[in-house]
């Protein structure tokens, strides 16, 4: 009996040592593992390697986390068309800790979003959305997450720029005043705000989940850089920054107490997965390229096959032809939209105005957000030019204020901006030698111009005589545009706030665009539009006043003719009267 209970005892015994050999070492490995994304942008193959890494790292480490730096909800037809639903889904299988919100999930508008939140398992943090005269942030500030004995602070901070960037009527009551504010001019105070208090409630180390990113130019001051973020606060351990699609390994910032601060970001659509690692106190950030990690996690699998199909039917229906590429980017996939024009950005410019018989056909670059390629048209590559849900308006403004618009949105050219134009029905020039004197408040809205035009030489195509005439300050015109702009006054179009609305009926763009391409075209894109003809004319010094030039010359010149006739006059005169005196 003894040797049978021996024998039991030690088989015990190997069991132990055999089979939780993995999971000890987990237990007592108390490295902590953050993996991070940003700008995701609807990429949702990403989400199955992502969770399969997790559950990789799992088997090692005790404690392992995943954060979202904002940007998931929109950016393809899946996600217009469950409206940010599909990619909540599947956040929600991978399991997060902590998210912030981008400018885009704003795009389905608040009671969208309301409802997002509500399907999450997982809560953004947002420091510095607020309703306008409440004291507390519109969500909560931070997050507080436990990995053993360390407590992390999870701080969300969205960029101010979502006031114009995304639909700026959403943000307004029902007589145009704001209701809500990003608190651009406080938002180093309600960030260090909410870094003191996490500290005081307990967080051994505070991360920024931070939707701010870089900026190329300075035109709407401090708020653009998220280096500017840090050097103005005092206390985070480790900034892992959205927005700018920037690809940041690793970068030390110091802060305003003199503490060095680690950043970094992941650039976009799950182009890298970011690796952060806490151990005894030190901080590491390291990005592993996405499409290198082979392994994928199969519920997740499953469920992009399931919301594949679901959709598919809409989105896989053919519409039309293209003989030719449609572009937003070059061959080297350098993007173009945002700062020249394009085939096909004219080209939806002109469906918009045909459609609605409008004068003037206005996109903004920054609507057009993926290319259509030669051959057969889907319904889902014209959702994926336009992913935002947005409706087509028909409006009357004055030539006045179509200038004020040409000049706001070419005001920072040759940098990139969202509202840069393309165009049907109008064409001009800018003189890229006078600088913008567009003149914005802190909100980023127009307040007018303060200096010379850099817009010049406007025509308008006149449909009657067939030929492009010029534009008249105190005329009234048709555009054809988003609710984006003529509704919502987005990109700080303040201008556009008198306009007329003449038409709004819900037509969507995607529908506006598949009707021009099929009723117009008879369904073909041809030939003709490989080569687009610009509507714009960039001209440097002397070129860019060409109309004043010729306009003092033919003064000049009128001012000699007269001259000279009044001296052939005077001569003729003196001549008749040396006549009648010899008489």
């Amino acid at each position: 009996m003894k040797k049978r209970i021996a024998a039991i005892v030690l088989c015990a015994l190997l069991v132990i040592c055999v089979f939780p050999t993995e999971t000890f070492a987990a237990q007592n490995n108390e490295d902590i593992i953050i993996l991070y994304e940003n700008d995701v942008h609807c990429a949702v193959e990403g989400y199955s390697r992502l969770s399969a890494m997790k559950k990789e790292l799992q088997d090692t480490y005790a404690h392992v986390g995943v954060v979202s730096g904002g940007d998931y909800i929109q950016g393809s037809s899946l996600g217009a068309i469950s409206q940010g639903q599909y990619i909540v889904d599947l956040m929600n299988l991978v399991g997060y800790d902590a998210v912030t919100l981008g400018n885009h999930e704003f795009d389905y508008r608040m009671e969208r979003l309301a409802e997002l939140v509500g399907m999450m398992d997982t809560k953004p943090v947002c420091c510095n959305f607020q309703k306008i005269g409440e004291t507390e942030s519109y969500f909560e500030p931070y997050t507080i997450v436990s990995y053993g004995d360390v407590d992390i602070a999870y701080i969300g901070i969205t960029t101010p720029h979502t006031i114009t960037s995304s639909s700026p009527a959403q943000f307004k009551d029902e007589s145009g005043e704001y209701i809500y504010t990003f608190n651009p001019t406080a938002l180093y105070d309600f960030v260090q705000d909410a870094i003191d208090s996490a500290k005081s409630e307990g967080a051994d180390y505070v991360i920024a989940l931070s939707h701010i990113g870089y900026a190329d130019n300075e035109t709407y001051g401090d708020l653009e850089d998220i280096e500017d973020l840090i050097g103005n606060t005092d206390g985070f351990d480790v900034v892992l920054d959205a927005h700018s699609h920037s690809v940041i390994e690793g970068k030390t910032v110091v802060d305003e107490g003199g503490n060095e601060v680690l950043l970094s970001s992941t650039g976009t659509k799950f182009e890298y997965i970011g690796k952060l690692t806490i151990s005894g106190g030190e901080f590491k950030t390291e990005l592993i390229k996405t499409e290198d990690y082979q392994k994928t996690d199969p519920v997740i699998d499953s469920y992009i096959e399931k919301i594949n199909a679901e959709y598919a039917v809409l989105g896989d229906r053919k519409v039309a032809f293209s003989e030719v590429d449609l572009i937003t980017q070059d061959a080297n996939g350098n993007r173009l939209v945002r700062n020249s024009e394009t085939n096909l950005g004219d080209l939806c410019a002109e469906a918009v105005r045909s459609i609605m018989s409008a004068d003037i056909g206005y996109m903004n670059g920054g609507g057009l957000r993926a290319d259509i390629l030669a051959g057969d048209i889907t319904f889902n590559d014209l959702l994926s030019v336009f992913p935002f849900n947005n409706t087509i308006v028909l409006a009357e403004v004055s030539g006045q204020t179509m200038k004020d618009m040409m000049e706001m949105a070419v005001m920072l050219w040759p940098e990139e901006d969202g509202s840069f134009p393309h165009l049907s029905g109008i064409t001009f020039s800018v003189n890229t030698d006078i600088p913008s004197s567009v003149v914005v408040n802190e909100m980023e809205e127009f307040v007018g111009v303060d200096g010379p035009y850099r817009v010049y030489d406007i025509k308008v195509f006149n449909s009657e005589t067939g030929k492009y005439e010029p534009m008249e300050l105190t005329k009234k015109y048709t555009i054809a545009s988003s609710n984006y702009f003529l509704l919502e006054q987005g990109s700080g179009m303040e201008m556009l706030e008198d306009a007329v609305i003449l038409q709004n009926e819900g037509l969507l763009d995607v529908e506006a665009l598949e009707r021009y391409i099929v009723e117009n075209l008879g369904g073909v894109v041809s030939e003709e539009y490989r080569d687009m003809v610009p509507n714009i004319t960039f001209t440097e010094g002397e070129q860019g006043v060409p109309n004043q030039t010729v306009s003092t010359l033919w003064i000049i010149g009128a001012v000699v003719v007269l001259l000279l006739a009044m001296l052939l006059i005077a001569i003729l005169i003196r001549k008749r009267k040396c006549k009648t005196n010899s008489k």
